[in-house]
């Protein structure tokens, strides 16, 4: 049977510990795929720009530490995160069955649909019946990646993935794809307002439980100190009106934030 005194003893090192654990950040790295306007890009300078850049430096403001951006392609985040390259995944990632099973993740940050980009006059919808031998491309590692294995691939079109959206929408408009797959914002604010999107036009949102909508910060499994700390910041935000002051910039009156 343990001692009383051990027991303190035990006790008063979790607590510590616990203290420890979430005082150690004076900075938090963040992964991001800087290929994702208007969520996240590069200006003209080189900076990093956009809506999660605006939240992750803000929640970085609230928990006084300092942030540091570490750039990687997309489908290396979760694989940079469990070898400690950043301590956190805020680059547009959709939280999923199995994206849970290899990282936690923090509250949601916003939530955002899909939906198909074709040539306008083409014919083409979000029924998967009209895409049938049509090529249709998306971003790798992406949630329309897994739609488009699970559902396209299987119906008869013919799917290619890309490294970053901008591949996508460069091959889009040089005809060697006739639709493209991705964030429905991304799609109305990346590219259909832009002048090469002129002719094109945009699906409504495709529901499939392939296709969900949080989106969240990635963190390594059981870190519930960091976890607590994203998600008190991220309230606070919320509270203090900051939130909605950084979606207004991005998005006008659109509200992307579900409450969940």
């Amino acid at each position: 049977m343990i001692s009383l005194k051990k027991l303190s003893l035990l006790i008063c090192l979790a607590v510590c510990a616990g203290s420890a654990s979430a005082k150690e950040y004076s900075t938090l790295r963040f992964g991001v795929d800087a290929n994702y306007a208007p969520f996240e890009s590069k200006a003209a300078d080189g900076s990093l720009k956009g809506f999660d850049i605006d939240l992750g430096n803000a929640i970085c403001a609230k928990l006084s530490v300092k942030c540091i951006w570490v750039e990687s392609d997309f489908d290396g985040l979760i694989p940079g995160l469990r070898a400690g390259k950043f301590d956190g995944i805020l680059s547009s990632m959709t939280v999923t069955p199995t994206r849970e099973k290899a990282i936690d993740f923090s509250s949601e940050l916003f939530s955002g649909f899909t939906s198909y980009v074709f040539k306008k006059g083409s014919g083409l919808s979000a029924d998967v019946a009209s895409l049938k031998g049509k090529r249709v491309g998306y971003f790798q590692g992406s949630i329309q990646e897994a739609y488009a294995k699970a559902v396209l691939d299987k119906a008869g079109v013919k799917i290619q993935s890309y490294q970053n959206q901008d591949q996508v929408y460069y091959d889009l408009v040089a005809g060697r794809l006739d639709a493209s797959l991705q964030d429905t914002l991304q799609a109305q604010l990346g590219f259909i307002n832009s002048p090469q999107g002129a002719d094109y036009e945009m699906s409504p949102p495709v529901e499939s439980p392939y296709l969900p909508s949080k989106t969240a910060i990635g963190i390594v499994k059981g870190n519930s100190a960091l976890k607590a700390m994203l998600d008190k910041a991220i309230q606070a935000l919320h509270e203090d009106g900051t939130y909605d002051s950084i979606q207004k910039q991005h998005f006008g009156d659109l509200n992307l934030y579900s409450g969940k």
